[in-house]
Protein backbone atom coordinates (compact mmCIF):
# COMPACT_ATOMS: atom_id res chain seq x y z
CA UNK A 1 0.00 0.00 0.00
CA UNK A 2 1.43 3.36 -1.00
CA UNK A 3 1.32 6.53 1.03
CA UNK A 4 -1.32 9.16 0.33
CA UNK A 5 -0.04 12.22 -1.54
CA UNK A 6 1.29 15.12 0.48
CA UNK A 7 -0.58 18.43 0.49
CA UNK A 8 0.41 20.69 -2.34
CA UNK A 9 1.73 24.21 -1.88
CA UNK A 10 3.36 24.86 1.50
CA UNK A 11 5.29 21.96 2.99
CA UNK A 12 3.12 19.69 5.15
CA UNK A 13 5.19 20.37 8.26
CA UNK A 14 5.59 24.11 7.73
CA UNK A 15 3.59 26.65 9.76
CA UNK A 16 2.37 28.28 6.53
CA UNK A 17 0.51 25.10 5.62
CA UNK A 18 -1.83 25.57 8.58
CA UNK A 19 -2.17 29.35 8.76
CA UNK A 20 -5.81 29.39 7.67
CA UNK A 21 -6.84 26.86 10.30
CA UNK A 22 -4.72 27.92 13.26
CA UNK A 23 -6.43 29.23 16.39
CA UNK A 24 -4.76 32.38 17.70
CA UNK A 25 -3.84 30.69 20.96
CA UNK A 26 -1.41 28.25 19.30
CA UNK A 27 2.22 29.03 18.44
CA UNK A 28 2.56 28.57 14.65
CA UNK A 29 6.28 27.84 15.06
CA UNK A 30 5.65 25.00 17.51
CA UNK A 31 2.31 23.30 16.90
CA UNK A 32 3.14 20.14 18.84
CA UNK A 33 0.81 17.14 18.48
CA UNK A 34 -1.92 19.29 16.93
CA UNK A 35 0.43 19.92 14.01
CA UNK A 36 0.79 16.17 13.48
CA UNK A 37 -2.98 15.78 13.38
CA UNK A 38 -3.30 18.62 10.84
CA UNK A 39 -0.80 16.89 8.57
CA UNK A 40 -2.84 13.70 8.77
CA UNK A 41 -6.01 15.59 7.78
CA UNK A 42 -4.22 17.23 4.85
CA UNK A 43 -3.14 13.81 3.61
CA UNK A 44 -6.69 12.49 3.59
CA UNK A 45 -8.37 15.56 2.07
CA UNK A 46 -7.83 14.50 -1.59
CA UNK A 47 -9.95 11.37 -0.92
CA UNK A 48 -12.99 13.13 0.59
CA UNK A 49 -14.73 14.10 -2.65
CA UNK A 50 -17.52 16.65 -2.23
CA UNK A 51 -17.19 16.39 1.57
CA UNK A 52 -13.82 18.14 1.35
CA UNK A 53 -15.64 21.47 1.48
CA UNK A 54 -16.30 20.72 5.16
CA UNK A 55 -12.69 19.74 5.95
CA UNK A 56 -11.95 22.85 8.02
CA UNK A 57 -14.53 21.50 10.47
CA UNK A 58 -11.94 18.86 11.35
CA UNK A 59 -9.21 21.49 11.85
CA UNK A 60 -11.05 23.53 14.46
CA UNK A 61 -12.10 22.11 17.85
CA UNK A 62 -15.75 22.75 18.60
CA UNK A 63 -15.11 23.77 22.20
CA UNK A 64 -11.96 24.35 24.24
CA UNK A 65 -12.09 24.89 28.01
CA UNK A 66 -9.06 25.87 30.10
CA UNK A 67 -9.61 25.85 33.87
CA UNK A 68 -7.71 26.73 37.00
CA UNK A 69 -7.66 23.85 39.50
CA UNK A 70 -6.76 25.11 43.00
CA UNK A 71 -6.51 22.66 45.90
CA UNK A 72 -5.33 22.56 49.50
CA UNK A 73 -2.16 20.48 49.79
CA UNK A 74 -1.58 18.30 52.82
CA UNK A 75 0.83 20.86 54.31
CA UNK A 76 -1.89 23.51 54.35
CA UNK A 77 -0.63 25.47 51.35
CA UNK A 78 -2.69 26.15 48.25
CA UNK A 79 -1.50 24.97 44.82
CA UNK A 80 -2.92 25.85 41.42
CA UNK A 81 -2.88 23.49 38.43
CA UNK A 82 -3.86 24.03 34.81
CA UNK A 83 -6.65 21.83 33.45
CA UNK A 84 -8.19 21.31 30.01
CA UNK A 85 -11.23 19.76 28.38
CA UNK A 86 -11.47 19.90 24.60
CA UNK A 87 -14.47 18.76 22.56
CA UNK A 88 -13.23 18.38 19.02
CA UNK A 89 -16.39 17.32 17.20
CA UNK A 90 -19.89 16.28 18.24
CA UNK A 91 -21.58 15.87 14.86
CA UNK A 92 -22.14 12.14 15.41
CA UNK A 93 -22.93 12.18 19.14
CA UNK A 94 -21.65 13.34 22.53
CA UNK A 95 -17.96 13.89 23.11
CA UNK A 96 -15.99 10.89 24.36
CA UNK A 97 -12.41 10.70 25.52
CA UNK A 98 -10.08 10.19 28.42
CA UNK A 99 -8.56 12.39 31.11
CA UNK A 100 -4.81 12.28 31.69
CA UNK A 101 -2.81 13.58 34.65
CA UNK A 102 0.73 14.35 33.50
CA UNK A 103 3.23 17.11 34.16
CA UNK A 104 3.81 17.67 30.44
CA UNK A 105 0.19 17.90 29.29
CA UNK A 106 -0.35 20.82 26.92
CA UNK A 107 -3.35 22.31 25.17
CA UNK A 108 -1.93 21.23 21.80
CA UNK A 109 -1.67 17.66 23.06
CA UNK A 110 -5.22 17.58 24.42
CA UNK A 111 -6.55 19.12 21.19
CA UNK A 112 -4.81 16.44 19.12
CA UNK A 113 -5.97 13.65 21.40
CA UNK A 114 -9.57 14.89 21.19
CA UNK A 115 -9.33 14.96 17.39
CA UNK A 116 -7.88 11.45 17.25
CA UNK A 117 -10.83 10.37 19.41
CA UNK A 118 -13.20 11.79 16.78
CA UNK A 119 -11.43 9.72 14.14
CA UNK A 120 -11.30 6.61 16.33
CA UNK A 121 -14.97 6.70 17.29
CA UNK A 122 -16.02 7.17 13.68
CA UNK A 123 -13.65 4.43 12.48
CA UNK A 124 -15.34 1.81 14.67
CA UNK A 125 -18.72 3.50 14.07
CA UNK A 126 -19.76 4.12 17.67
CA UNK A 127 -22.11 7.13 18.05
CA UNK A 128 -19.66 9.50 19.69
CA UNK A 129 -17.67 12.57 18.82
CA UNK A 130 -14.16 13.18 20.12
CA UNK A 131 -13.09 14.85 23.36
CA UNK A 132 -10.14 14.76 25.75
CA UNK A 133 -9.05 16.27 29.05
CA UNK A 134 -6.01 16.66 31.20
CA UNK A 135 -4.30 18.37 34.13
CA UNK A 136 -0.67 19.53 34.15
CA UNK A 137 0.39 17.66 37.28
CA UNK A 138 2.71 14.82 38.24
CA UNK A 139 0.34 12.59 40.23
CA UNK A 140 3.32 10.74 41.72
CA UNK A 141 3.98 13.87 43.77
CA UNK A 142 0.48 13.88 45.26
CA UNK A 143 -0.88 12.01 48.25
CA UNK A 144 -4.08 10.05 47.81
CA UNK A 145 -6.02 12.86 49.49
CA UNK A 146 -4.48 15.48 47.21
CA UNK A 147 -5.23 13.31 44.17
CA UNK A 148 -8.87 13.08 45.21
CA UNK A 149 -9.11 16.84 45.79
CA UNK A 150 -7.56 17.72 42.41
CA UNK A 151 -9.87 15.24 40.67
CA UNK A 152 -12.99 16.59 42.34
CA UNK A 153 -12.09 20.24 41.76
CA UNK A 154 -11.25 19.58 38.10
CA UNK A 155 -14.55 17.74 37.64
CA UNK A 156 -16.46 20.65 39.15
CA UNK A 157 -14.66 23.12 36.87
CA UNK A 158 -15.44 21.20 33.67
CA UNK A 159 -18.89 20.14 34.90
CA UNK A 160 -20.53 22.84 32.79
CA UNK A 161 -19.67 20.97 29.56
CA UNK A 162 -19.67 17.26 30.53
CA UNK A 163 -22.61 14.94 31.11
CA UNK A 164 -24.04 11.57 29.99
CA UNK A 165 -25.48 13.14 26.83
CA UNK A 166 -22.82 15.86 26.37
CA UNK A 167 -19.31 14.53 26.96
CA UNK A 168 -18.28 11.36 28.76
CA UNK A 169 -14.73 11.22 30.22
CA UNK A 170 -12.78 7.99 30.75
CA UNK A 171 -9.37 6.93 32.16
CA UNK A 172 -6.17 7.76 30.30
CA UNK A 173 -2.53 8.21 31.32
CA UNK A 174 -2.18 8.18 35.14
CA UNK A 175 -5.92 7.95 35.77
CA UNK A 176 -7.88 4.84 36.68
CA UNK A 177 -11.12 3.39 38.02
CA UNK A 178 -10.79 5.25 41.33
CA UNK A 179 -10.34 8.60 39.61
CA UNK A 180 -13.44 7.87 37.52
CA UNK A 181 -15.37 7.01 40.68
CA UNK A 182 -14.46 10.39 42.18
CA UNK A 183 -15.43 12.16 38.96
CA UNK A 184 -18.78 10.36 38.82
CA UNK A 185 -19.51 11.13 42.47
CA UNK A 186 -18.55 14.81 42.14
CA UNK A 187 -20.72 15.31 39.06
CA UNK A 188 -23.59 13.45 40.73
CA UNK A 189 -23.38 15.56 43.90
CA UNK A 190 -23.49 18.75 41.83
CA UNK A 191 -26.46 17.43 39.83
CA UNK A 192 -28.33 16.18 42.88
CA UNK A 193 -28.77 12.65 41.55
CA UNK A 194 -26.55 9.69 40.75
CA UNK A 195 -25.35 9.85 37.14
CA UNK A 196 -23.33 6.70 36.49
CA UNK A 197 -23.23 7.40 32.74
CA UNK A 198 -21.16 10.59 33.07
CA UNK A 199 -17.90 8.63 32.92
CA UNK A 200 -16.79 5.20 31.77
CA UNK A 201 -13.98 3.05 33.07
CA UNK A 202 -15.58 3.08 36.52
CA UNK A 203 -15.39 0.27 39.10
CA UNK A 204 -17.86 -2.49 38.25
CA UNK A 205 -19.65 -1.88 41.56
CA UNK A 206 -20.47 1.66 40.42
CA UNK A 207 -21.81 0.78 36.99
CA UNK A 208 -18.56 -0.05 35.27
CA UNK A 209 -18.37 -2.73 32.61
CA UNK A 210 -16.70 -6.09 32.82
CA UNK A 211 -13.84 -6.29 30.36
CA UNK A 212 -13.26 -2.51 30.21
CA UNK A 213 -9.80 -2.58 31.81
CA UNK A 214 -8.49 -5.10 29.27
CA UNK A 215 -10.42 -3.74 26.29
CA UNK A 216 -7.75 -1.55 24.67
CA UNK A 217 -5.11 -4.27 24.87
CA UNK A 218 -7.59 -6.83 23.56
CA UNK A 219 -8.35 -4.56 20.62
CA UNK A 220 -4.61 -4.21 19.87
CA UNK A 221 -4.31 -7.99 19.85
CA UNK A 222 -7.42 -8.44 17.69
CA UNK A 223 -6.31 -6.11 14.90
CA UNK A 224 -2.81 -7.62 15.06
CA UNK A 225 -4.23 -11.08 14.46
CA UNK A 226 -6.39 -9.80 11.59
CA UNK A 227 -3.42 -8.05 9.97
CA UNK A 228 -1.33 -11.20 10.37
CA UNK A 229 -3.94 -13.14 8.39
CA UNK A 230 -3.64 -10.64 5.53
CA UNK A 231 0.16 -10.65 5.53
CA UNK A 232 0.82 -14.33 6.19
CA UNK A 233 2.48 -13.84 9.56
CA UNK A 234 2.23 -16.78 11.99
CA UNK A 235 1.36 -15.22 15.37
CA UNK A 236 2.38 -18.39 17.21
CA UNK A 237 5.95 -17.89 15.99
CA UNK A 238 6.09 -14.10 16.25
CA UNK A 239 8.57 -12.15 18.37
CA UNK A 240 7.01 -9.13 20.07
CA UNK A 241 8.51 -5.98 21.63
CA UNK A 242 6.29 -3.76 23.79
CA UNK A 243 6.81 -0.19 24.98
CA UNK A 244 4.64 0.46 28.02
CA UNK A 245 3.37 -2.46 30.09
CA UNK A 246 0.21 -1.19 31.73
CA UNK A 247 -3.41 -1.80 30.83
CA UNK A 248 -2.67 -1.60 27.11
CA UNK A 249 0.81 -3.02 26.56
CA UNK A 250 0.58 -5.51 29.39
CA UNK A 251 -2.76 -6.95 28.30
CA UNK A 252 -1.71 -7.05 24.63
CA UNK A 253 1.58 -8.71 25.57
CA UNK A 254 -0.22 -11.37 27.60
CA UNK A 255 -2.69 -12.10 24.81
CA UNK A 256 0.09 -12.44 22.24
CA UNK A 257 2.03 -14.69 24.62
CA UNK A 258 -1.09 -16.79 25.22
CA UNK A 259 -1.32 -17.19 21.43
CA UNK A 260 2.20 -18.62 21.34
CA UNK A 261 4.20 -15.49 20.51
CA UNK A 262 7.39 -14.61 22.40
CA UNK A 263 7.53 -11.24 24.10
CA UNK A 264 11.26 -10.60 23.85
CA UNK A 265 11.57 -6.97 24.99
CA UNK A 266 9.62 -4.57 27.20
CA UNK A 267 10.32 -0.91 27.93
CA UNK A 268 8.65 1.41 30.42
CA UNK A 269 9.62 4.41 32.55
CA UNK A 270 11.78 2.14 34.71
CA UNK A 271 14.00 0.93 31.87
CA UNK A 272 14.25 -1.72 29.15
CA UNK A 273 14.57 -5.49 29.54
CA UNK A 274 15.26 -8.17 26.94
CA UNK A 275 15.29 -11.95 26.74
CA UNK A 276 15.89 -13.64 23.41
CA UNK A 277 14.07 -16.82 24.48
CA UNK A 278 11.03 -14.78 25.55
CA UNK A 279 10.03 -13.17 28.83
CA UNK A 280 7.76 -14.86 31.36
CA UNK A 281 4.83 -12.49 30.79
CA UNK A 282 2.62 -13.52 33.77
CA UNK A 283 5.60 -13.13 36.12
CA UNK A 284 6.49 -9.80 34.55
CA UNK A 285 2.93 -8.51 34.92
CA UNK A 286 2.98 -9.52 38.60
CA UNK A 287 6.33 -7.79 39.04
CA UNK A 288 5.10 -4.57 37.41
CA UNK A 289 1.96 -4.64 39.55
CA UNK A 290 4.08 -5.04 42.67
CA UNK A 291 7.02 -2.74 41.87
CA UNK A 292 5.51 -0.24 39.45
CA UNK A 293 7.85 -0.87 36.51
CA UNK A 294 9.92 -3.53 34.77
CA UNK A 295 13.03 -2.41 36.69
CA UNK A 296 14.58 -5.22 38.71
CA UNK A 297 12.75 -8.05 36.94
CA UNK A 298 14.89 -11.22 37.21
CA UNK A 299 15.68 -13.59 34.33
CA UNK A 300 16.04 -10.74 31.86
CA UNK A 301 18.87 -8.69 30.45
CA UNK A 302 18.84 -4.94 31.00
CA UNK A 303 19.59 -3.04 27.79
CA UNK A 304 19.90 0.65 26.99
CA UNK A 305 16.60 2.42 26.39
CA UNK A 306 17.68 3.54 22.93
CA UNK A 307 18.55 -0.07 22.00
CA UNK A 308 14.87 -1.00 22.35
CA UNK A 309 14.19 0.28 18.83
CA UNK A 310 16.76 -2.09 17.34
CA UNK A 311 15.49 -5.29 18.98
CA UNK A 312 14.89 -7.96 16.29
CA UNK A 313 11.15 -8.68 16.35
CA UNK A 314 8.15 -9.27 14.14
CA UNK A 315 5.70 -7.02 16.00
CA UNK A 316 6.44 -3.74 17.79
CA UNK A 317 3.75 -2.31 20.08
CA UNK A 318 4.31 1.29 21.22
CA UNK A 319 1.84 1.57 24.10
CA UNK A 320 3.22 4.48 26.13
CA UNK A 321 3.05 8.15 25.07
CA UNK A 322 2.88 10.03 21.78
CA UNK A 323 5.80 10.85 19.45
CA UNK A 324 7.95 7.86 20.43
CA UNK A 325 8.75 6.69 16.88
CA UNK A 326 10.42 9.58 15.08
CA UNK A 327 12.58 10.13 12.02
CA UNK A 328 15.60 9.60 14.31
CA UNK A 329 14.74 5.99 15.28
CA UNK A 330 12.31 4.80 12.56
CA UNK A 331 15.16 3.66 10.33
CA UNK A 332 16.48 1.34 13.05
CA UNK A 333 13.25 -0.52 13.82
CA UNK A 334 13.50 -4.22 12.93
CA UNK A 335 9.81 -5.14 13.15
CA UNK A 336 7.61 -6.24 10.27
CA UNK A 337 4.50 -4.74 11.87
CA UNK A 338 3.91 -1.81 14.26
CA UNK A 339 0.66 -1.85 16.24
CA UNK A 340 0.02 1.49 17.90
CA UNK A 341 -1.37 0.90 21.38
CA UNK A 342 -0.66 4.50 22.42
CA UNK A 343 -2.22 7.61 20.93
CA UNK A 344 -0.05 9.33 18.34
CA UNK A 345 3.19 7.38 18.97
CA UNK A 346 4.47 7.80 15.38
CA UNK A 347 5.25 11.13 13.72
CA UNK A 348 4.27 11.65 10.06
CA UNK A 349 7.94 11.70 9.06
CA UNK A 350 8.51 8.37 10.81
CA UNK A 351 5.35 7.03 9.19
CA UNK A 352 6.85 7.70 5.78
CA UNK A 353 10.14 6.04 6.72
CA UNK A 354 8.37 2.91 7.99
CA UNK A 355 6.24 2.80 4.84
CA UNK A 356 9.26 3.12 2.58
CA UNK A 357 10.91 0.25 4.49
CA UNK A 358 7.87 -2.00 4.01
CA UNK A 359 6.88 -2.02 7.68
CA UNK A 360 3.10 -2.25 8.12
CA UNK A 361 1.71 0.26 10.64
CA UNK A 362 -1.63 -0.45 12.30
CA UNK A 363 -2.56 3.09 13.38
CA UNK A 364 -3.80 4.09 16.81
CA UNK A 365 -7.12 5.33 15.46
CA UNK A 366 -8.13 1.75 14.75
CA UNK A 367 -5.67 -0.38 16.75
CA UNK A 368 -6.42 1.03 20.21
CA UNK A 369 -10.13 1.65 19.67
CA UNK A 370 -11.07 -1.34 21.85
CA UNK A 371 -11.15 0.86 24.94
CA UNK A 372 -13.69 3.33 23.63
CA UNK A 373 -15.73 0.49 22.13
CA UNK A 374 -16.21 -1.12 25.54
CA UNK A 375 -16.70 2.35 27.04
CA UNK A 376 -19.63 2.60 24.63
CA UNK A 377 -20.90 -0.74 25.95
CA UNK A 378 -20.56 0.58 29.51
CA UNK A 379 -22.47 3.76 28.67
CA UNK A 380 -25.28 1.74 27.06
CA UNK A 381 -25.44 -0.58 30.07
CA UNK A 382 -25.61 2.38 32.46
CA UNK A 383 -28.53 3.90 30.52
CA UNK A 384 -30.45 0.62 30.51
CA UNK A 385 -29.35 -0.58 33.98
CA UNK A 386 -28.86 -3.97 32.37
CA UNK A 387 -25.37 -5.46 32.35
CA UNK A 388 -23.74 -8.06 30.12
CA UNK A 389 -21.35 -10.88 30.98
CA UNK A 390 -17.65 -10.53 30.28
CA UNK A 391 -17.86 -13.15 27.54
CA UNK A 392 -20.61 -11.14 25.85
CA UNK A 393 -18.52 -7.97 26.15
CA UNK A 394 -15.44 -9.59 24.63
CA UNK A 395 -17.42 -11.26 21.86
CA UNK A 396 -19.06 -7.97 20.84
CA UNK A 397 -15.73 -6.13 21.06
CA UNK A 398 -13.93 -8.61 18.80
CA UNK A 399 -16.80 -8.54 16.29
CA UNK A 400 -16.72 -4.73 16.04
CA UNK A 401 -12.92 -4.54 15.85
CA UNK A 402 -12.76 -7.20 13.12
CA UNK A 403 -15.45 -5.48 11.07
CA UNK A 404 -13.84 -2.05 11.43
CA UNK A 405 -10.41 -3.37 10.48
CA UNK A 406 -11.78 -5.22 7.46
CA UNK A 407 -13.40 -2.01 6.19
CA UNK A 408 -10.17 -0.05 6.66
CA UNK A 409 -8.10 -2.73 4.93
CA UNK A 410 -10.46 -2.71 1.95
CA UNK A 411 -10.26 1.09 1.61
CA UNK A 412 -6.46 0.92 1.83
CA UNK A 413 -6.35 -1.65 -0.95
CA UNK A 414 -8.80 0.24 -3.16
CA UNK A 415 -6.99 3.57 -2.83
CA UNK A 416 -3.44 2.20 -2.54
CA UNK A 417 -2.82 4.14 0.67
CA UNK A 418 -1.51 3.37 4.14
CA UNK A 419 -3.80 1.95 6.81
CA UNK A 420 -3.61 5.28 8.66
CA UNK A 421 -4.81 7.24 5.66
CA UNK A 422 -7.46 4.59 5.00
CA UNK A 423 -8.73 4.88 8.57
CA UNK A 424 -8.91 8.66 8.19
CA UNK A 425 -10.80 8.25 4.90
CA UNK A 426 -13.42 6.03 6.54
CA UNK A 427 -13.72 8.18 9.67
CA UNK A 428 -13.57 11.63 8.10
CA UNK A 429 -16.24 10.71 5.56
CA UNK A 430 -18.55 9.56 8.37
CA UNK A 431 -17.93 12.71 10.44
CA UNK A 432 -18.30 15.13 7.53
CA UNK A 433 -21.33 13.32 6.11
CA UNK A 434 -23.03 13.81 9.49
CA UNK A 435 -21.97 17.47 9.43
CA UNK A 436 -23.32 17.85 5.91
CA UNK A 437 -26.67 16.23 6.79
CA UNK A 438 -27.10 18.39 9.89
CA UNK A 439 -26.13 21.61 8.12
CA UNK A 440 -25.21 24.79 9.95
CA UNK A 441 -27.30 26.43 12.65
CA UNK A 442 -28.51 29.12 12.41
Amino acid sequence: MSQAPHPTGAAANSPAAFTSALPSYLDPTNLGPWGIYLQQVDRVTPYLGNLARWVDTLKRPKRTLIVDVPIHLDDGSIAHFEGYRVQHNTSRGPGKGGVRFHQNVTLSEVMALSAWMSIKNAAVNVPYGGAKGGIRVDPRQLSMGELERITRRYTSEIGIIIGPSKDIPAPDVNTNEQVMAWMMDTYSMNEGSTATGVVTGKPVDLGGSLGRREATGRGVFTVGVEAAKHTGMDISKARVAVQGFGNVGGVAGKLFADAGAKVVAVQDHGGTIYREAGLDVPSLLAHVSRVGSVAGFPHAEVIANDAFWEVPCDILIPAALEQQITEENAGRIQAKMVIEGANGPTTPQADDILHDRGILVLPDVIANAGGVTVSYFEWVQDFSSFFWSEDEINERLVKIMKGAFAAVWQVAEENKVSLRTATFIVACKRILHARDLRGLYP
